[in-house]
Parts: structure tokens; sequence; C-alpha cells
């Protein structure tokens, strides 16, 4: 059947992914290493070249200490991020990049990096298992006088930060919403049968993304009829979404926050042989836009999340360390947030887009 070949495939593709991950995390609570911009990624990494004669802020100037923590690779999003960051950290002739583990669990992970500030890093960039468990940590490293790139899960305190860069959450469900919306007008289904499958309902993240499904939805005049919540990964996804598949016997529209997870919906939804809905996606995986491009399974459109931030955290906070601003920017100093657009991708502008995906 496609769709299965489509879901093997997608299989295939989540476990290179992790195998990726794992070798980039690599052994040991704490990793140091200096870099250059000799190499280039060779894993398709998401970085952007040094080019000091379209970007000043290229030029190499005072060598700095880059500290990085993630939560560990077991999910392809999260080993996007890893990868982008160190692959950009390897753009620059002057940045040491420094990888600490971030361990099971946000304990973990403030353990490794009370040792990382004790280190005195220039700057610490900071994915945290959870913004609000971490965000004493960011505070401690800010006293220090180490500037602190919060990447993703935001710390609640501004003055845990110096620079926050995140996507747009609510952007996220607004977009899933406005595409849900406008298609069941578009086939004239006046009253639809929505279901949602969340994150990890616990971050603020996944807060924020519902948020904006549902205010979106309203606006047409829609609901969302089933909600679930899974964990981010493929096994709670596909578990998630066999309960929902069974609380609704028919369905005309269905949000699935994250593609990762969604390899297990998809699965799931194979499983259950329903194919009377349309399904969109999050985050941008190339698998899922090879899904979408290909238009043989029930996902129609994603909308993006996209990795990519992790590489734009390191050349920030390379810039922070060294004084520098942004170029193109009239204010001397990296602005305290960056909030990345969320795009919607469908069959129609899926080639456009495959290069981006993680």
């Amino acid at each position: 059947m496609v769709q299965r070949d489509v879901l093997g495939s997608v299989r295939d593709v989540s476990r290179r992914r992790l195998l990726v991950g794992s070798a980039v995390v690599g052994a040991g609570v704490l990793v140091g290493g200096c870099t250059s911009n000799e190499g280039s990624p060779a894993g398709g990494e998401q970085v952007k070249q040094a080019d000091a004669g379209v970007n000043p802020n290229s030029s190499p100037g005072r060598r700095v200490v880059i500290g990085f923590s993630a939560p560990a690779a077991d999910h392809g999003w999260l080993a996007a991020i890893t990868a982008n960051a160190e692959a950009q950290a390897k753009v620059y002739s002057d940045v040491e990049y420094r990888k600490v583990e971030a361990g099971a669990d946000a304990a973990a992970q403030r353990s490794a990096l009370m040792t990382l500030i004790s280190q005195k890093p220039d700057v610490i960039v900071v994915l945290p298992h959870d913004g609000k468990e971490l965000n004493a940590v960011g505070l401690e490293a800010m006293k220090a006088g180490i500037p602190v790139v919060n990447l993703d899960r935001a710390f609640p305190d501004a003055l845990a930060y110096r620079l926050q860069i995140k996507g747009d959450n609510y952007g996220m469900g607004v977009a899933a919403g406005r595409f849900i919306g406008e298609q069941m007008r578009a086939r004239g289904i006046s009253n639809p049968v929505i279901g949602e499958i969340a994150g990890i309902d616990s971050l603020e993240l996944t807060q924020e993304r519902s948020a904006g499904f549902a205010a979106e939805l309203a606006t047409f005049g829609f609901r969302v009829a089933n909600r679930r919540s899974a964990q981010f990964t493929a096994d709670s996804g596909q578990a998630e979404a066999a309960q929902l598949l069974r609380a609704l016997p028919r369905m005309d529209a269905l949000w699935n926050h994250d593609d990762d997870q969604g390899i297990g919906v998809l699965a799931a939804i194979a499983q259950a042989n329903r194919s009377e809905f349309i399904m969109v996606g999050g985050a941008g995986s190339k698998a899922a836009i090879d899904a979408i491009a290909a238009d043989n399974t029930v996902l129609k459109a994603t909308v993006t999340y996209s990795p990519s931030m992790a590489s734009s955290a390191i050349s920030l906070a390379r810039l922070i360390a060294q004084g520098r601003g942004m170029s193109d920017l009239v204010e001397l100093q990296v602005p305290k947030q960056i909030t990345l657009a969320s795009e919607t991708i469908t069959k129609e502008n899926a080639a456009a887009y495959a290069k981006l995906g993680f």
C-alpha cells in the first residue's frame, strides 16, 4: 500500500537522524573542541557561511568560547538543533565550541551547566529541558557575567538571558488553523470535526501552539472536537492518534504539532485504514515535506518551526561575546529577542522548502 511505503521511508529517515544525533552528542559529560572555518557542513545542516565581503561580521574577531547544551538528540528536530549548532560553530575560526550533555532531565542539565559556568566561557547557548526549571541557571550565568542565549524553550525571567531566540509557537497554531479553516470552507464543510494531537502539555510552547490553533479556528466558527497530548515521540504519537481515531469515527481535519511525532500518527492512521480527513504537521521535517510533495497520504501541509534557529543562535552568541552588533541594523548590539516566523508548506511550495527540511 502506498501509504505504508511512505511510512517506511519516514521511519528509515528518522532512524538515520537518530544515529547521526547520537554521534553528534557523543560520550562524556563535557566535550570541548576548537573549530575552524576550513570545513563545510557534510550532513545537510542549515548554516550561514562566513563571507567578509558580503557581511563584515564574518571577518575574524576576538577568539571566544561558546558553551552549548541541548537535550539528547533522541528526536529528529533535536538532532538537527545539535548538528546545526556544531556545524555553524565550525564556520568561524575565532570560535571554540564546548558542548555539555544535558542528561535525561532538568536536574542533570542543571548540574552540567553549573560545571560549564565554573569554566567561565564567553557565552552560553542553551536549549533547556524545561525553561521554567532551568531559569535559575540562566540567572546564575548572567550574574557571573556570562551572556546566555536562550534557545527555543523560554526562560520566564528576562534577566535569565541576554538573547532569547525561538520559533513562533502561537503562530504555528494560527498557521495550522488558517490552513484547515480555508480548506474546510473550500470543500463546503460548515461544521467540521477537527482533531488535535499536541506535544508535551507541560511545556509553554505546546500551550501556545494550542492557543493559536483554537483562536484561529474560532475566526471560522470552528473548534477542536478532540485533543490528545503526546510526548514529541513517534511511539506516543501513534498511541495517542489511535485513541483519537477511536474517539472520532469520522473526522475532517487533524493537526499534529510535531512531524517526528507524526511518524507514529501516520502509522496509526494507516493501521486504522482512515483517509477521509486532511492532516497538517508541524516543524517541517524533510520526510514530511517529501510526503506532502508526493501527495499520497492524508498529510497535506506542515507549519514550520525550523531548527536553523540553533545556527543563528551560535552566530549571534559569537557577536554578543565579541561586542559586535548585527551589521544590517542601526543599533550597536544584538537584539534582546528574536522570534522566527512560522510558514506553511504545501504541495505547491514543497519543492522550494525541501532544502530546508531537517
